[in-house]
């Protein structure tokens, strides 16, 4: 693993010390695993970002005919 010295609000420093201790751990595995899960959450984001943008759009009339309606598309 690679160290990194990180500078924080005393507030902020204060917080992480006090999650930390509530999660029985340190403050710098606590920092650790939650920037993991940001990193995870924006990989997945992409990841589904790409496979919408990837996916064949779909076309709401067919030549000739009319846009649906409002409440035609949103029919329950």
């Amino acid at each position: 693993m690679k160290k990194i010295t990180v500078t924080l609000d005393e507030e902020v420093a204060r917080w992480a010390r006090i999650r930390a201790a509530e999660q029985n751990t340190s403050v710098s595995r606590l920092v650790r695993e939650m920037l993991k899960e940001k990193m995870q959450e924006e990989e997945a984001y992409l990841l589904a970002m790409e496979q919408f943008l990837a996916a064949k759009p779909t076309c709401l009339k067919k030549p000739g005919e009319r846009y649906p309606q409002r409440e035609e598309v949103h029919e329950r």
